[in-house]
């Protein structure tokens, strides 16, 4: 960036996007949030000065990140979180995934003309219902302070979408690329550009239409976005394009609490994740496979293989290889569908799947196994002074959705319906009613009962690969600003809708992978002779590589007192910020 004549700033080339980070960790003995834009982390910083708690701070942050990074989220999309109370010494979750409608099915989805595995991502048939509302009421229910209103939480975001906000250097690039999908999706594409066009770095874009939206969840709660107006206004659209959501659709709609999953990895951390219907359990099983690697013997102590060689990437890009293999297959709504989360976890199971590494090779065109006994998005996590922290993600899924804008709502649909599986008899088969295969995962780890990170990884079939590779940057001792700065790998499609181009459909796991920028050109060639499809992440491509942010608890030695350890990724317009 430079400034021209005029005083404004002018898009330059992005060579910074080249770069190491030269960030430092930030600590704070009180609140923290590390969010990927800066005014949002103020948002929730404005929350915890209110009395709020970290569930309370999440939630301000997941509204003021519609208005600043609408290109990656909105109450259009779906969410979940992860709260750790400090109090309790438990974690629990929500999952605000919505549904699709009642009456879509695949007999329907064929004879409207969708031919492949999966729902287009322009075909409004691809919106499920929108979960986020429901999920940021649910997370404020369940784990919120109770100090603060839900007017109160959302009034920071309602503040930013009617006074405006300047659009952010990467935020404005994808929103650019995304001008055309957003102009041909609905009547009302008006909202969400500037005079018709994507807005440039530094340009200041007001939100009306959804600041009207958030007051009416401030009013009303779930009633004020599944019933009424915006309801309304979301099944006018989507019937007008050919699709089948009834009002009862978006009325029925509920989040549901949950009980994390988890892996205690090398008998000391245990990593939790949301259960199915979303991908987290692909992290676990990779984590359990390359802990049962070693302990046959098929490896040498992860931690002691230098950083980032070609013996480690090997290991770890077969270890998740296997396990999409499994997830890809059996992640689905466990509502509808038997997900054996514990049979894939079993010690016996995982031993199976770790006796196929090669670590001579890549393996031949891997499959999902049968278990013993019968994958564009925002992430951003928040603590606060009582210990407690929160793990929250969320998405429109391919960058702005759909792109298409219900009537007067000022938010884009999602296309999570684009999950699942046009396949009879598949278990993520497409059916009414039904969560998808969900991509977005929050994480958490402890050891025993105490809090060690608060951390997550955006971007697609990238999240639970970035889980691993920065939990075990951290576990080999880095700060947590450096395990998220250091080069990181993405086995095929990390975004769906990435201008990197792909030969495999998403998530495949016998396809390409990519090797970011920072991680030598001999060690991508070395890979490629071992059998991997290598390839190079460079410049805004890095961004199939996910943006992650991360807090950590540790404690000052001298006094005992909690110390919060935040780190933001480089690859975003974000960073992480403590309250005073």
């Amino acid at each position: 960036m430079s400034l021209n004549y005029e005083g404004v700033y002018k898009p330059q080339d992005p060579t910074f996007s080249a770069y190491p980070s030269r960030r430092s960790v930030v600590f704070g003995t009180k609140g923290i949030v590390a969010a990927s834009q800066p005014l949002a982390v103020q948002a929730g910083l404005e929350i915890l000065a209110k009395g709020g708690n970290a569930a309370d701070a999440a939630v301000a942050t997941a509204a003021a990140l519609n208005v600043t990074e609408p290109s990656c989220t909105g109450i259009g999309g779906d969410m979940f979180c992860l709260f750790y109370s400090a109090k309790d010494k438990t974690v629990l979750g929500v999952n605000g995934s919505g549904r699709s409608p009642k009456a879509l099915t695949m007999n329907y989805a064929r004879s409207n003309g969708i031919t492949g595995r999966t729902i287009p991502l322009t075909d409004l048939n691809s919106v499920t219902v929108p979960g986020t509302a429901s999920g940021w009421c649910t997370t404020i229910e369940e784990f919120g302070s109770g100090k603060v209103t839900m007017a109160e939480i959302l009034a920071p975001a309602i503040r930013m979408a009617e006074e405006g906000v300047p659009v952010s250097e990467l935020h404005s690039h994808a929103w650019q690329r995304s001008e055309n999908l957003i102009k041909n999706a609905s009547p009302s594409a008006g909202s969400m550009l500037l005079n018709g066009r994507a807005p440039q770095p530094g340009e200041i874009m007001r939100f009306p239409d959804l600041a009207t939206t958030f007051k009416a969840v401030a009013k009303d709660g779930r009633d004020g976005f599944y019933k009424g107006r915006i309801a309304e206004a979301i099944v006018e659209l989507i019937k007008s394009k050919g699709g089948v959501m009834e009002v009862s659709d978006l009325e029925e709609h509920t989040a549901t609490k949950v009980q994390p999953i988890k892996y205690t990895y090398k008998n000391d951390v245990t990593v939790h994740e949301c259960p199915p219907n979303g991908q987290g359990l692909t992290a676990l099983l990779a984590l359990g496979i390359l802990d049962e690697m070693e302990k046959e013997g098929k490896i040498p102590e992860l931690a002691k293989m230098e950083h980032n060689s070609v013996e480690y990437l090997h290991t770890l890009i077969e270890a998740l290889r296997l396990s999409f293999a499994d997830t890809r297959y059996y992640v689905t709504d466990p509502e509808k569908v038997h997900v054996p989360v514990d049979e894939l976890l079993s010690e016996a199971y995982l031993k199976t799947r770790a006796g196929l590494f090669d670590p001579s090779k890549a393996g031949d065109s891997i499959h999902h196994g049968k278990p013993v006994a019968s994958s564009d998005t925002v992430y951003f996590t928040t603590a606060d002074e009582e210990g407690n922290a929160c793990s929250f993600i969320q998405s429109n899924y391919a960058g702005f959705g759909t792109g298409a804008i219900p009537k007067g709502c000022g938010f884009t649909l999602q296309n999570r319906g684009s999950g699942f599986t046009l396949e009879e008899g598949h278990p993520n088969e497409l059916k009414g009613g039904k969560r998808p295969y969900h991509t977005i995962i929050p994480a958490m780890a402890t050891r025993g009962d105490e809090l060690f990170l608060s951390y997550g990884v955006m971007g697609g079939f990238m999240q639970p690969q970035g889980h691993v590779q920065v939990l075990l940057n951290v576990l080999r001792g880095m700060t947590v600003q450096a395990a998220l700065d250091a080069p990181r790998f993405c086995i095929s499609a990390g975004l769906p809708d990435s201008e990197l181009k792909h030969e495999a459909p998403a998530g495949d796991v016998n396809s390409e992978v990519y090797i970011e920028e920072g991680i030598p050109v001999e060690t991508i060639n070395k890979l490629k002779e071992m059998g991997h499809d290598a390839r190079p992440a460079c410049g805004f491509s890095r961004g199939t590589l996910g943006r992650g942010q991360i807090i950590q608890l540790i404690k000052d030695k001298e006094s005992g007192r909690r110390v919060w350890a935040a780190g933001s990724d480089l690859r975003g317009d974000g960073h992480a910020a403590a309250q005073i």
